[in-house]
């Protein structure tokens, strides 16, 4: 099992919600995507689904609104948040966002792996760092995908992939850093791979949670 990838290809949508208030029950395993308004987030998770319009792309940047969740399997679901920074909207929507993003970030417990979308010739924005931190205080596995690199050619992509490393290293042990094109699919097996085992991993962690709160036999 090791090396297969899940099927992404069986995702199907479950719900918008304006804030975690509206999700489903908080249990299972969760894997959100999230990034800049202009990072690719949607091309990227049309990409690794293989389902063209799953998530909605768009000339004009900013507008995944809601919280949307889609379910691979019982269980298992991936999230598309909405983006953050640059968005030609008024100041009171992008607030609004910001504080559902923030809630869900700090308060879904069925969350297991964040997966930060950036622009490769453009990464670690203020913002990018910030989520980064974030992460790294609340120890959860992140993946930073480095997308559009098929606009770089390999040498200058490879040195940008080796950079983001090195910037953020001191971050800890759980960033991974990939280069990504949902154009030519670079770095599409990599993010299979990591997605698998990060909902495999995190259904370890809940047999394991749910053993240790059985009660002892007498």
């Amino acid at each position: 099992m090791d090396t297969q990838t899940l099927n992404f290809n069986k995702v199907h949508f479950v719900t918008s919600a304006p804030d975690i208030r509206h999700l489903p029950n908080d249990g299972g395993v969760e894997i959100a995507f999230a990034g800049r308004s202009n990072a690719g987030k949607s091309s990227a998770l049309n990409t690794l689904t293989k389902h063209k319009n799953l998530a909605r792309t768009s000339k004009t940047p900013g507008r995944t609104q809601l919280i949307n969740l889609f379910e691979l399997e019982p269980g298992k679901r991936l999230v598309d948040l909405p983006g953050y920074g640059y968005a030609q909207v008024p100041l009171e929507m992008k607030l609004k966002w910001q504080k559902s993003l923030a809630e869900y970030l700090q308060c879904r417990e069925s969350l297991k792996g964040l997966v930060i979308l950036m622009d490769i010739r453009h990464p670690l924005k203020d913002t990018d760092m910030n989520m980064l931190e974030w992460s790294s205080h609340r120890d959860l596995p992140v993946m930073l995908l480095l997308t559009k690199a098929d606009k770089l050619s390999p040498g200058p992509r490879n040195n940008q992939v080796i950079k983001v490393r090195q910037a953020v290293a001191n971050l800890g042990s759980q960033i991974q850093v990939a280069a990504f094109s949902s154009t030519t699919n670079i770095g599409l097996d990599k993010l299979e791979q990591t997605l698998t085992e990060w909902y495999l991993s995190g259904d370890d962690q809940q047999l394991a949670d749910a053993d240790q709160h059985e009660p002892a036999g007498e």
